[in-house]
């Protein structure tokens, strides 16, 4: 089967650390991604911006390089649009390609508010293509491992479940100055719709989601430290900035099947000797804990230290070590590239085999937007 052709937006020739570079392109260049997908155009800032990116990247002399999102969006041979931009600029420089009809996949948050996401949403319904959001936890191995242990009945019915984390970025009120944005909410990327945000959905992948309505979770969300300091690569402090993103997250309510679900979650390192996160989820007959000691990104994946898995039998009070790992082709790749890589490839067989798709939809996105723009109107406390 013919591959199926991309088109790149944000894959920047000046910063190779980005997500794009780093999340994207290890399987797109692949041998099993080049099996399956081409990369047939970059969308960049400028025509020379993104013809610098197809020399830095090494990509072939027929890639087309294009400087408005209009112009990519008229392109017949780009099946694929993969939007890697600032979070603000997803909907200017996503929507022109839904409306031409094609495939998008936009990196999360799918847009700056609810308002936008439901904009791109209801154009993919309207325009008939596929929307695609980098919600990729819920694809990763642990979590699947961690269903199928709660379905084979083994701790019984889930009781509650409290998800405590640290983190999500290095240092205690400061930003390094390619975060800056972080420190606005008005941009739409930011530490509670990013970091807590890929926990918050990879959780309730789980567990299951939050009831609605009057039922719908409360939150209790704090800003501690709004005098931030912008370091650079030096970590020289640049200026001081006022904060008006959250950097304290209570987040309670009840799951569909009546379990209770609580997320705690502090921008600040973790005390000494703490791990970086700990999941449990309890159940009648056991209980499960995640453990990971030093991100509170399970929803990339392994890392130099992976996250351990137990299981406690209230019977035998017994703990197990629950085994589980990424696929071997998935090892091949960064880590960073190992869940965005099991989209793409769950998205190929949608596409080309007719599979039901695993990966997360523009309405699944908008709902996420929904309950996380609804739990910071109601709790934060300025």
């Amino acid at each position: 089967m013919a591959p199926i052709k991309v088109a790149i937006i944000g894959l920047s020739a000046s910063a190779k650390t980005a997500w794009a570079s780093r999340a994207h392109l290890p399987y797109l260049l692949s041998p099993l991604g080049r099996s399956k997908f081409q990369v047939v155009a970059l969308l960049n800032s400028s025509t020379d911006a993104a013809r610098a990116a197809i020399q830095t990247y090494d990509l072939p002399p027929s890639t087309k390089a294009y400087g408005t999102p209009e112009d990519l969006a008229a392109d017949p041979e780009v099946e694929l649009v993969v939007t890697n931009t600032r979070v603000d600029k997803h909907l200017e420089t996503a929507l022109p390609s839904v409306i031409a009809g094609k495939d998008v996949y936009v990196e999360w948050p799918l847009a700056a508010n609810t308002t936008e996401a439901k904009k791109l949403a209801d154009a993919v319904k309207q325009h008939g293509g596929l929307g695609v959001v980098g919600l990729q936890g819920s694809l990763g191995p642990l979590p699947n491992k961690l269903k199928e242990v709660i379905a084979s009945g083994r701790i019984g019915n889930v009781l509650s479940s409290e998800f405590r984390a640290n983190g999500g970025i290095d240092g205690r009120g400061i930003v390094p100055a390619s975060l800056s944005y972080f420190t606005e909410r008005k941009v739409g990327g930011y530490v509670y719709t990013i970091g807590f945000a890929h926990q918050f959905d990879l959780v309730q992948s789980v567990v299951g989601d939050y009831k609605t309505g009057a039922d719908a979770p409360h939150g209790f969300l704090q800003i501690q430290r709004p005098q931030v300091k912008i370091i650079g690569e030096d970590k020289a402090v640049m200026e001081t900035v006022t904060s008006n993103t959250p950097d304290l997250i209570f987040v309670h309510g009840y799951v569909e099947s009546g379990a209770s679900l609580h997320f705690r979650f502090r921008v600040d390192p973790p005390f000494p000797s703490d791990p970086a996160l700990v999941w449990t989820i309890a159940g009648t007959k056991g209980e499960i804990r995640v453990v990971s000691p030093n991100t509170t990104f399970i929803h990339i994946g392994n890392v130099a230290d992976p996250q351990k898995f137990e299981v406690h039998d209230f019977e035998t009070d017994t703990v197990d070590e629950v085994e589980w790992d990424f696929e071997d082709w998935q090892k091949e790749l960064n880590f960073q590239a190992r869940n965005i890589a099991a989209i793409y490839e769950d998205y190929y067989e949608v596409k080309k085999n007719g599979k039901q798709r695993t990966f997360l939809s523009f309405d699944d996105a908008l709902k996420r937007h929904e309950q996380l723009e609804n739990i910071l109107a109601d709790g934060l406390k300025q």
